[in-house]
């Protein structure tokens, strides 16, 4: 799991496309997108790759009303493959028009579960093959997960009050075993080195992700670095 750290660049300094295109490289994908919703002002976030000729149409389409690639994952806890996207109307629309632009059409998008309620995505896509999408998409996923609640957060934070509010209660003891698996350290072992069971690793790594409202233990290691209860491996 490798996690690219925005959140210790100062506010001011943060480029937010330019994280992102790094995190294009790093995952060996075309494109990446990133929206969401700040739940206390209200402010509208959105980043993204693309070329400014489709982010100019796609605006003034109005297309962000039909994004199955936006509203579907918006519905889900899981990472959502495009290919299982329903082929109804909406799709034909947005996907007709990209295609047009020569974009890609294999992406995943990965819906992030704030701490206040909120939902934020992250997409990815990239052309290629369908069979190579797949390979592609089954060994990058871990790293969207956690970079993609890195970036919400960091993206969430940026707000003062926000940023008070958002501070889960951690024990020591899982804020110490998140550290090790940020480490790159197994739960057997952690345990080792704690001297505990791997199940007892689990039970606390169980209680991270709830208190962090995290559906995966890379995206609970992602908002720990994220609130700054750990430092990235």
């Amino acid at each position: 799991m490798h996690l690219i750290d925005i959140a210790s660049t100062p506010a001011a300094e943060r480029d937010y496309v330019g994280h992102l295109r790094m995190l294009c490289d790093e995952l060996g994908v075309e494109h990446a997108t990133y929206f969401s919703a700040n739940p206390v002002s209200g402010t509208m976030y959105g980043f993204t790759t693309y070329p400014d000729e489709w982010k100019a149409h796609y605006v003034s389409e109005g297309l962000q009303t039909y994004d199955p690639t936006l509203h579907s994952a918006a519905r889900s806890i899981a990472p959502v493959d495009w290919k299982r996207l329903q082929r109804d109307d909406d799709f034909g629309r947005v996907f007709h028009d990209a295609h047009d632009f020569g974009l890609p059409d294999q992406g995943v998008t990965v819906p992030i579960r704030g701490l206040f309620g909120e939902t934020g995505l992250l997409c990815a896509c990239a052309t290629m093959a369908p069979r190579e999408w797949g390979m592609l998409r089954r060994e990058i996923t871990g790293n969207l997960l956690s970079n993609a609640v890195h970036l919400h957060d960091t993206v969430m934070n940026s707000d003062p009050l926000l940023k008070a509010l958002r501070q889960p209660n951690l024990s020591s003891r899982e804020v110490e075993i998140l550290q090790w698996v940020a480490a790159g350290k197994s739960q057997q072992d952690i345990g080792d080195i704690l001297s505990i069971s791997p199940r007892t690793v689990e039970v606390h790594l169980r209680s991270a992700r709830e208190k962090l409202c995290t559906i995966s233990t890379p995206q609970a290691v992602g908002r720990a670095v994220s609130l700054g209860l750990i430092q990235p491996g």
